[in-house]
């Protein structure tokens, strides 16, 4: 089902984008919406990857530099099956990660260094295990194609109000161009953010299972969302189009902002894995109840005494 709506919307982007080269310049104007379009997602397809992890300044790491979390991704990608990604940390304070690559063969999964420092192990694991998911998936292909039709929707809107509307074959001409210049960038950005929520769902639950923890993706989720709050990204607010691939929004929003937030709302994420381990997916908690760890988790968060707990998360590079 996931699969199925990720395609209709990735269509009707798709339509989107070249109904807009419609309104601008006719059949003509559709048909270079077209080759545009092909152009920039051949670009995105072969350079997304080494863009997004250039902008926020990413430096890959292997055995020798962070011996514990390579291997913690090598384990967790040999769980799911995948080969294994390339790893990436950042040097920020704000908790988050995101992962990125055209293909599961050619992937990489990045960590901020606010993630290593402030999460246990287990929450490390779910973190890195939900952008498994998503290379597993193939969202990170997916994310970029949508994220560059919608740059390339706003482009076009913008280049409406100089050509607009001048084609007989547009059949509103200027009305329809001025109608083109304030939606069509609306209706892309209300697609994207269907499509990153729709996938960020799927990861949650998929990530859970190959970590095999729920309830340590749903702490981590806590924590990450409270981080992010607190904690500025400049990188991520330099390069907003990019925030829709961490698994938290980097960008720091309220109140009706939320409306367009990229990232579903935290509190229904954490509820699905809190049912998730209690092995009911489609139950609410009754009003007021709280999910209550295992007596494995009551000692910390890898199942021994708190303080050696805290002692496992690091050094990770």
């Amino acid at each position: 089902m996931n699969v199925f709506r990720t395609g209709i919307l990735m269509a009707a982007m798709t339509a989107i984008f070249l109904g807009v080269g419609y309104m601008i310049g006719g059949t003509g104007g559709m048909g270079i919406a077209f080759v545009v379009a092909a152009g920039m997602n051949f670009f995105a397809y072969w350079n997304s990857d080494k863009m997004v992890l250039s902008m926020h300044h990413a430096r890959e790491v292997d055995e020798r530099s962070a011996p514990e979390f390579v291997a913690m991704v090598r384990n967790l990608a040999a769980s799911a099956g995948l080969p294994m990604p390339k790893v990436y940390i950042i040097d920020n304070p704000q908790p988050n990660a995101f992962a990125t690559g055209r293909n599961p063969e050619n992937a990489a999964v990045a960590a901020t260094t606010g993630l290593l420092e402030r999460l246990s192990r287990d929450e490390v694991e779910g973190v890195m295990a939900h952008e498994l998911a998503h290379v597993e998936h193939r969202d990170t292909l997916t994310m970029t194609l949508t994220a560059t039709l919608a740059g390339a929707i706003s482009m076009l809107a913008n280049f409406a109000f100089f050509f607009g509307g001048r084609d007989r074959n547009n059949p509103l001409g200027i009305v329809g161009t001025l109608l083109v210049m304030i939606l069509a960038p609306i209706a892309a950005m209300l697609v994207q953010m269907a499509i990153s929520r729709t996938r960020e769902y799927a990861a949650d639950k998929r990530g859970a299972e190959i970590c095999g923890r729920p309830m340590s993706l749903a702490n981590a989720l806590r924590k990450l969302h409270k981080g992010a709050e607190a904690i500025p990204n400049p990188d991520a607010e330099n390069a907003p189009a990019t925030a829709h691939l961490f698994i938290v929004n980097p960008l720091r929003a309220g109140g009706v902002d939320e409306l367009f937030s990229t990232h579903p709302r935290m509190d229904e994420r954490i509820r699905r894995l809190e049912a998730m381990a209690m092995g009911t997916p489609t139950a609410r908690p009754h009003h007021g109840a709280h999910h209550k760890p295992s007596s494995r988790r009551a000692t910390g968060t890898s199942g021994i005494p708190e303080s050696d707990d805290k002692r496992q998360k690091g050094p990770w590079g």
